[in-house]
């Protein structure tokens, strides 16, 4: 059983920063690849930013230069910073994570229950 819990969502004015937490655990043995996923309201889920365990990240070209993310492997937690942010980033924030699980060497693909971010301008 592995849980993803997702943290630091709030309302924020248009220029403000927001840092999000999302926490993986279980029976975890590795975890590979955690990101972070958005969907706005009637608009499909889209991937915002994503981390390997060695540090290689990815980030959607929509959130260059304004968001980070960064994790840490001895917490099984990844982090989302997200600066100058804008009335268009409100969405709810899901965390991802690729996931090897105790005892079975299974792996899986993780979803956190979503954090809402609403930015108002």
């Amino acid at each position: 059983q592995v849980h993803l819990v997702e943290s630091g969502g709030g309302l924020v004015q248009a220029g403000e920063s927001l840092r999000l937490s999302c926490a993986a655990s279980g029976n975890i043995l590795s975890i590979n690849v955690m990101g972070w996923y958005r969907q706005a309201l009637g608009k499909q889920r889209e991937l915002v930013a994503s981390i390997t365990s060695g540090g290689d990240t990815n980030y959607a070209d929509s959130m260059k230069g304004r968001f980070a993310i960064s994790r840490d492997n001895a917490k099984n937690t990844v982090y989302l910073e997200m600066n100058s942010l804008k009335p268009e980033d409100t969405a709810v924030y899901y965390c991802n994570a690729v996931i090897t699980t105790k005892p079975r060497w299974t792996t899986g693909n993780y979803w956190g229950q979503g954090t809402q971010v609403t930015v108002s301008s």
